[in-house]
């Protein structure tokens, strides 16, 4: 089936990730759907905080290459292209923290934060990791400034729940924005982190172990 016989060791968790172009390659040919779709190329007006390419993260660590970019699976891509054109109505567009994340750095986060509130274990693996997931804010497309949320991208504390209400009506308004746009067009929000939104069907794509450049530099 698509790729597997090119790459059919799995890891100490007894997981299959695809960590070779080829493999990967293979199951798109298999299925298109699975095809890693560059944002910015797809998506007009998209902004970029892409915090785990700085040291402007929780690890306090730069993570990823200085890249400018980042990717989907095409079905979530172009879900969120629907989500951004729906907010360009309101003069208002998306800024993406984060999407696509290679599988051995979901095992460095581990590393940092034993915590699978807000960290993915690598054992399962994550829905970046699979290319379905995006950690994302609202921003005003006049201003460029974010939409109060009440706390920061990657905040820990009970505050960046879903079902934490203290907040000003405000804020908790501009999360309903951003969850109801997201919902509605396929996404499925995280208790535990106001950004963080995972596409449908999640467990029909493989965990990846791609590297950035692999993605930028091969062509299908």
């Amino acid at each position: 089936m698509g790729g597997k016989a090119q790459d059919t060791s799995c890891n100490q968790y007894g997981l299959w990730v695809i960590s070779t172009f080829a493999s990967y390659k293979a199951t798109v040919k298999n299925d298109a759907a699975k095809q890693m779709t560059d944002l910015k190329k797809l998506i007009p007006g998209l902004h970029f905080d892409l915090r785990y390419a700085s040291e402007n993260n929780f690890t306090h660590t730069k993570l990823y290459p200085s890249i400018k970019t980042t990717y989907l699976r095409k079905p979530a891509a172009v879900a969120l292209a629907a989500v951004q054109k729906e907010l360009k109505a309101q003069r208002l567009g998306l800024k993406i923290f984060d999407a696509y994340r290679p599988y051995a750095i979901t095992e460095k986060m581990w590393e940092l934060v034993k915590d699978d509130r807000y960290a993915a274990n690598p054992k399962n693996g994550s829905g970046h990791n699979r290319g379905i997931a995006v950690d994302l804010t609202v921003i005003n497309l006049n201003t460029k400034q974010p939409l109060d949320m009440g706390t920061g991208f990657d905040n820990f504390s009970d505050s960046a729940h879903h079902g934490f209400t203290n907040l000003q009506n405000t804020v908790l308004q501009n999360r309903l924005l951003l969850k109801s746009v997201m919902q509605k067009n396929g996404f499925k929000p995280l208790d535990t982190e106001w950004w963080h939104y995972a596409f449908i069907n999640g467990a029909a794509y493989e965990l990846l172990d791609l590297s950035f450049d692999q993605l930028q530099k091969n062509k299908l």
